[in-house]
């Protein structure tokens, strides 16, 4: 077994974050799979091309959430990862699933949480008018892009951005910080408390 920090990615889109960590060579950390529900997402075809064991596993193949659910670890506990990575990953978990792997879930999500939540985060953003959004890393938790927060990159926003430039920006910034988030996690730096704060050592 592999002495280095293990890491799977879930992702059901184009992929982009997940190459980029896979490109960051975060040093100590192996990326050991790319799961995916999405029988065409090209996020299949990057794992491909990085030689990293891919899982399809299409949700709409089962029953329930549950059945999906456990079919997922049933397919994963093998590798035993340290910690899994939503990039992009276009299911809801359910506390079932995260119970499982307490503590060792965290997602991206683009914009300035708490600001934003759900879909369509930059679109929001534009219609509400603010001049700064984002990206943000955090653990994932109970509910909707509501868990403790470990990272954020700040952008801000111009009169020609529209929907489509805005996220050209904010996945260039998730692009940065979701392998710094990674790292410092990895090297045990990223210190959880009963409420909602994380602390970050030095």
């Amino acid at each position: 077994m592999s002495d280095k920090f293990r890491i799977g990615v879930f992702s059901s889109g184009n992929g982009s974050n997940f190459e980029a960590i896979v490109k960051a060579d975060i040093p100590n950390v192996e990326v050991s799979f790319l799961l995916c529900n999405i029988e065409d997402a090209y996020v299949l075809e990057r794992a491909k091309n990085f030689s990293i064991d891919s899982i399809l596993l299409p949700h709409k193949n089962f029953e329930s959430r549950k059945d999906f659910e456990k079919e997922i670890i049933s397919r994963i506990q093998d590798y035993d990862v340290d910690l899994i990575i939503l990039a992009g990953f276009k299911r809801i978990l359910s506390p079932f699933f995260i119970n499982y792997f307490e503590k060792k879930i965290i997602n991206l999500h683009p914009s300035l949480l708490p600001s934003f939540p759900g879909l369509r985060a930059p679109k929001q953003a534009l219609e509400y008018g603010v001049k700064f959004t984002g990206c943000t890393v955090h653990f994932v938790d109970d509910g909707v892009d509501t868990g403790p927060i470990i990272l954020q990159g700040l952008i801000e926003i111009l009169d020609s951005d529209d929907e489509e430039s805005l996220m050209k920006k904010i996945h260039e910034k998730e692009h940065e910080i979701l392998p710094v988030a990674i790292e410092l996690i990895s090297e045990g730096k990223v210190k959880t408390t009963e409420g909602r704060r994380v602390f970050i050592d030095n």
